[in-house]
């Protein structure tokens, strides 16, 4: 690992942590290229970010969970070559249930690079500390769709509230949120704005 990245536990012991494409729970279905533990990775500057959007919302009872942080570029890579195995539709049913697999890539669903690989984006939503469940964002993680862009007009009103916690939360504290998917925030001062790491999740 580069010496300006940490382990988010690092800076955050008791974050929750559910890494998706570690394991088959993503809209591939499979276990993807270049995780090989369940761990979740940033630059340091982002993770000490993290920590206090973290420490803002325990103040409120709720508490981050964590998608995916940095990705490796081949796991990127990965998920193009999916996209081009068009029978592959393992997954469809739970996350892209109403479009074409063979147009995800056209659609920017999937690109040939990500913010991910610099280091500094990560995907997470929020958690009530009571009972330590996932707040009803109204589209699940990693959903192809117009129901997670932020701006979807058909949320309920919980819904539209519990996205707009997260994201005041995150804008506090340096991150800027992505508008089609209401879980990535990148970090705006991000150290290594044009560099694509490809270190193994470990």
């Amino acid at each position: 690992m580069p010496q300006n990245f940490a382990y988010v536990k690092e800076f955050i012991p008791t974050i929750s942590l559910d890494m998706r494409y570690f394991g088959s729970h993503n809209f591939t279905g499979r276990p993807v290229n270049g995780y090989e533990k369940p761990v979740a990775i940033l630059t340091k500057r982002a993770a000490l970010a993290l920590q206090q959007v973290e420490k803002h919302l325990n103040k409120q009872g709720l508490a981050l969970k964590i998608f995916d942080a940095y990705r490796p570029q081949r796991a990127v890579d990965h998920f193009k070559a999916w996209s081009l195995v068009t029978k592959d539709t393992i997954a469809k049913r739970e996350f892209y249930p109403q479009l074409d697999k063979k147009n995800l890539f056209k659609l920017g669903f999937i690109a040939g690079k990500s913010g991910h690989s610099r280091g500094s984006t990560v995907d997470l939503t929020l958690i009530d500390l009571t009972n330590n469940k996932e707040l009803d964002m109204g589209a699940p993680f990693d959903f192809f769709g117009d129901i997670s862009h932020h701006n979807y007009s058909k949320l309920t009103t919980k819904q539209k509230e519990n996205r707009k916690i997260l994201r005041e939360a995150m804008a506090k504290f340096g991150f800027k949120a992505y508008d089609k998917e209401w879980w990535h925030y990148t970090l705006k001062d991000e150290p290594y704005r044009k560099t694509y790491f490809d270190f193994i999740v470990k």
